[in-house]
């Protein structure tokens, strides 16, 4: 089944370029790869092809060629497939020529950068895809894998889905334990109001229908409506009355998304966008220049 592809802003190299170099540096360890520096001349010439053998969506391509080029500048990396396009098992995502040893040696690194990207964003068109009926947006969340947040939030808008906060900076969230240690919802939006900007979203996050009601009481732009079932939600959702944004969170998957979204709740909120999405099945398949 061919899908619709997403435009998508690339990602600016300074955003990855660090992350690169430290997973090369993992990889290649004190020494190098010492099994391509003993198998391959210099001299040595190839062309590659990145394929995938499962239907998806791409996300990382200019990371993949970024990497190979940061072994060996004079590889020309040819892309096929941009982030945002979609691709069927058999397709050639890109190619590469140049220098066997440099792609030999870059091989795994770029595809681990690729197929987990890919994988993130190939996971969020489905989910995207599912609750299309529903007027529910796609969000991630901060469970990310440390390091790759810039990246793996990336993936999702790749994916059709959209970015939450990006950190604890960039937003308020009162979660569970902020209200504990204030002692109530009230005194912790109170406190929060004293500190914020006014560009500052104030969100929530409520588990029950009373706390909901205590909640909608102050001064506040979101809720979050954690690990309530879809008949709870539904009710949350009446409550609110489109007063302020209505956010699912806690356990949702792709088995029930779908029951989420029909609740009516503005935002369906997934950890397991980037926590547990397979990785899309890539691998680089080489040929010797003679």
């Amino acid at each position: 089944m061919k899908h619709n592809s997403e435009r998508i802003t690339p990602l600016h190299p300074i955003l990855y370029e660090e992350i690169v170099h430290t997973a090369l540096m993992e990889d290649l360890g004190r020494i190098g790869d010492i099994t391509t520096e003993a198998v391959v001349f210099a001299e040595d010439t190839a062309t590659a092809r990145i394929v995938s053998h499962a239907p998806g969506r791409i996300a990382g391509i200019d990371i993949a060629g970024y990497t190979f080029n940061r072994l060996d500048a004079r590889l020309l990396f040819e892309v096929r497939t941009h982030d945002g396009m979609d691709v069927e098992s058999g397709d050639t995502i890109a190619v590469i020529r140049g220098g066997a040893g440099s792609i030999l040696s870059g091989e795994r690194t770029a595809l681990n950068f690729l197929s987990h990207l890919s994988g993130i964003a190939t996971a969020t068109r489905e989910i995207v895809e599912m609750v299309a009926p529903y007027p529910a947006r796609v969000v991630c969340t901060r469970k990310t894998t440390p390091g790759l947040r810039a990246l793996e939030k990336y993936a999702v808008r790749a994916g059709g889905g959209f970015n939450h906060r990006f950190g604890l900076n960039d937003a308020i969230l009162i979660k569970d334990n902020h209200i504990i240690v204030a002692g109530n919802i009230a005194e912790a939006v109170h406190r929060v109001r004293r500190k914020a900007g006014h560009m500052v979203k104030v969100e929530v996050e409520v588990d029950s229908l009373q706390q909901l009601e205590t909640a909608l009481k102050e001064k506040i732009d979101a809720v979050l409506l954690d690990n309530m079932d879809p008949d709870m939600l539904s009710e949350a959702v009446r409550m609110v009355n489109g007063k302020v944004t209505t956010e699912a969170s806690g356990g949702v998957t792709p088995q029930t998304a779908c029951a989420v979204a029909a609740s009516g709740v503005d935002i369906l909120s997934l950890g397991w966008l980037t926590h547990s999405a397979p990785a899309l099945n890539l691998s680089l398949d080489i040929s010797v220049e003679k």
